[in-house]
């Protein structure tokens, strides 16, 4: 097996690990980066993109690739790539604009999961985090590391439907590299020991902190791959780079890497910017920008719970030069006149002639309290232009006339009618709509008026079809974290199982009923509405209806008529006059003990 986990026997080190600088001798440090996470969401909650180009990001003609499904990727798009250049290379993918919101939602049951693993979880991003498995001791070894990660993975997919690729190793910074090594959902364990095997035919570029620019003035000088830059020695890279970089990169290129995972990182900035379709060449227009930004800006700061004393402008000018300002107050603040004001002196002393293309406004050296004559000093601003504002009279009283509805393509809306789907497409007074759920095959397309009365904005339906159980909602997929046993009677083994609903949908979705990875089974009441033959118990309790061809389980089935469910290879079921019969996987463990469920309503 090589460094990577995969293949012939590894290359031994020249100088053991220990004397490298490494803390660890297991790699119980994991890496999780989600599969191209917005347009794989995307692609989760609309069947008729799953296997196509999907694009997310900024539809504008100055927009940016968020994100690009794999198969975009084969055109050549990928993230932050203008769009304009992404729509030359695939004319044909689906283009959409990004839903944060639902992609928050996502993000918190990965985290959710990994959380479950270990308390030290060190988010990077909403689609990326390191795990420390030494923490709660779920892992040791590099045995226990691997069925630790294997398991996540499985629970992610069971949970939200998405892949993620794992990496594992014995720092933070080969557990990243190996997980950008097991792309697309897929696992790589570096082995203590071949960490510099691994490293040194890689670029340079490989590196974190290995820019363009770095990577550059290493090729200049001969230095090609991480190898070379070991062998070029600490001394060169402090003269070719600084001592700071120097000593770090020399030190990274030896596959010394220490860091500790840290479950909460410190914020140093909150800052929002906009990128303008056209140069704004206006300056009152430019100042009302700023203030906008501004007063985002603190909203964002309010609900981070923190105040910052550093106003911060950033101009990015029609020529592409960036220009930043800052003015430091005299006690953090979180107001947003204060704020609003410092951005405005700011922007006096900017030259904007020509055109803005972008501007930002940030707040840094943050805090969690605030200065209270700040405040003070907002509050009489803020009396001195309600006075003017009383001495101009009322205003002269102007009919409201209502703007045009705005159907942001990718974003799901309702019709009365039709029910649930998404905007394809809209303009020239029109809107284009996929009706399909996350749940249905491919559905059709409706044009509608964009002012149709039957036409509204919907919240995101989850990714994973739910079953709902004791007030609470529980995702579907097999092997689910988070399952419970269908009503019916399940074993009141630990892998209590699932049974067939009476609607005829099982939690899978496919006719198939599968246990869940050994969570509790309680027994649940059988009654109306119960699974045809009772929850499974017994050994490895899965469920399945009695009325199909799958091999028979080991383990008694819960009361009511005995179906044969349970472990081996789970029960079959009749679908459309169809026999299907699935087997038990053997990533579900069997159950230590199990008994009968409680009797069930049964029928023939």
């Amino acid at each position: 097996m090589t460094a990577l986990g995969r293949g012939a026997a590894p290359v031994p080190l020249s100088v053991p690990w220990g004397s490298i600088g490494g803390v660890r001798t297991a790699p119980t440090i994991l890496h999780l980066d989600m599969d191209a996470f917005y347009a794989s969401v995307e692609q989760a909650s609309k069947p008729s993109l799953r296997g196509k180009a999907v694009v997310v990001g900024g539809l504008g003609p100055r927009g940016v690739v968020a994100t690009a499904s794999y198969e975009a990727r084969v055109f050549g798009v990928h993230s932050a790539m203008p769009m304009g250049q992404a729509r030359r290379l695939a004319p044909h993918a689906a283009y959409l604009v990004p839903r944060f919101a639902l992609y928050r939602s996502v993000s918190e049951q990965v985290m959710r999961l990994l959380r479950l693993l270990s308390p030290l979880v060190e988010p990077l991003s909403l689609d990326e985090a390191f795990v420390d498995l030494e923490a709660a001791g779920a892992a040791r070894d590099e045995a226990s590391a691997r069925l630790a990660g294997e398991k996540l993975r499985r629970d992610i997919r069971a949970v939200t439907g998405l892949t993620g690729s794992v990496g594992l190793a014995a720092s933070k910074m080969l557990a990243k590299i190996a997980s950008e090594e097991a792309k697309p959902d897929g696992l790589v364990l570096v082995r203590p020991g071949t960490e510099r095997s691994l490293l040194e035919p890689m670029p340079v570029r490989t590196l974190p902190g290995v820019g363009p620019a770095t990577g550059d003035h290493l090729r200049r000088a001969g230095i090609a791959t991480v190898g070379e830059l070991a062998e070029a020695g600490e001394d060169e890279l402090v003269r070719l780079l600084g001592r700071a970089h120097g000593h770090a990169l020399y030190a990274m290129a030896l596959a010394r890497d220490e860091r500790p995972v840290v479950a909460e990182r410190e914020t140093k900035s909150v800052s929002v910017e906009d990128t303008y379709d056209v140069d704004i060449h206006d300056r009152v227009r430019v100042g009302t920008e700023v203030r906008r930004l501004a007063e985002r800006c603190v909203r964002r700061l309010r609900g981070s719970g923190l105040s910052g004393r550093t106003i911060v402008l950033k101009v990015r000018r029609y020529d592409f030069s960036t220009l930043t300002r800052s003015e430091t107050l005299r006690g953090p603040t979180d107001d947003p006149a204060v704020v609003r004001e410092a951005a405005a002196r700011l922007l006096d002393s900017v030259d904007t002639t020509g055109g803005v293309r972008l501007l930002g406004v940030g707040v840094t050296g943050l805090a969690d309290y605030t200065q209270e004559d700040l405040f003070a000093q907002a509050a009489g601003e803020r009396a001195a232009e309600a006075e003017e504002e009383a001495d101009e009279g009322p205003a002269e009283e102007r009919p409201e006339v209502p703007a045009e509805r705005r159907w942001p393509s990718g974003h799901d809306v309702r019709h009365a009618e039709h029910g649930h789907g998404w905007v394809q497409g809209s303009g020239v007074g029109r809107v284009t709509v996929r009706f399909e759920t996350p749940y249905s095959p491919p559905g059709r397309v409706r044009t509608f008026a964009v002012d149709d009365p039957g036409l509204a904005p919907a919240e995101p339906l989850p990714l994973v079809e739910t079953v709902p159980s004791a007030g609470q909602e529980y995702p579907a997929g097999p092997g689910s974290p988070l399952a419970v046993p269908a009503s019916g009677g399940s074993g009141g083994g630990r892998d209590g199982g699932w049974a067939r609903d009476d609607g005829g949908r099982t939690p899978y979705g496919d006719g198939h009923s599968l246990p869940p990875d050994g969570r509790a089974g309680a027994p649940a009441p059988g009654g109306a509405g119960s699974a045809p033959d009772g929850g499974a118990g017994g050994e490895g309790a899965g469920a399945a209806a009695d009325r199909g061809s799958g091999a028979p389980g080991r383990g008694d089935a819960g009361g009511g008529a005995r179906g044969r469910g349970g472990g081996g290879a789970g029960g079959g079921e009749d679908r459309g006059g169809q026999d299907s019969s699935l087997p038990r996987p053997a990533s579900f463990p069997k159950s230590r003990s199990g008994g009968r469920g409680p009797a069930a309503t049964s029928r023939p």
